[in-house]
């Protein structure tokens, strides 16, 4: 899909991915002599995406170690988030998973590499457990949340969650203890309702 904003001369290429509401953001930089400019979020540009969500929250990670792994995080409703996330340094193997009951991708995950060279956002909804693993020392993200973190409403998945078998493209390296520990899912489980 692709939307056009002409009072902004900016076409905004959004390529749609295999998990429901899920998206990637294909953004355009500009470069001269003096160096280069994008815009890392536009409300018009991607109105058919975030609705009437506002963003109310915008965070940086920095991480050291490639192959280290962060995640895989959501919070319950109704503290539940979309997540708009973008490598602002460095590369990222991005992951999003589908915890939603009655969705048709339920229990699926999608990942794509996101490259502070090549500007893309991933564009997670609510819902979705979301991590992703190093593939370079120092890389960056850039998340915008449309809800509050609330530690009461905060959940994970563990990394290596049996029901989602998740092939990680690097041996697994630093990890939080808290990661590390997520319980595993239980057969029965058939989602959380947003």
């Amino acid at each position: 899909m692709v939307i056009w904003n002409s009072a902004m001369e900016n076409l905004v290429n959004i390529s749609i991915v295999n998990i429901a509401g899920a998206a990637i953001s294909h953004t355009d930089e500009y470069a001269d002599s003096r160096g280069s400019f994008y815009r890392a979020y536009c409300e018009n540009e991607l109105a058919g995406i975030i609705g009437n969500r506002k963003i109310c929250q915008v965070n940086i990670s920095a991480t050291k170690n490639k192959g280290t792994i962060r995640g895989l995080h959501y919070q319950l409703p109704p503290d539940h988030e979309m997540k708009l996330v973008r490598c602002i340094k460095g590369k990222v193997w991005d992951v999003i998973v589908d915890l939603r009951e009655g969705s048709t991708t339920f229990l699926k995950w999608f990942a794509t590499e996101l490259d502070a060279e090549k500007k893309q956002m991933m564009i997670v909804p609510e819902g979705c457990a979301h991590g992703f693993q190093v593939l370079e020392d120092g890389s960056e993200l850039l998340y915008l949340h449309t809800a509050f973190y609330n530690p009461k409403n905060e959940e994970g998945l563990r990394f290596d969650e049996p029901l989602v078998d998740i092939k990680w493209p690097l041996m697994v390296g630093d990890m939080s203890d808290r990661d590390k520990n997520h319980p595993l899912l239980k057969d029965t489980f058939t989602g959380y309702r947003v």
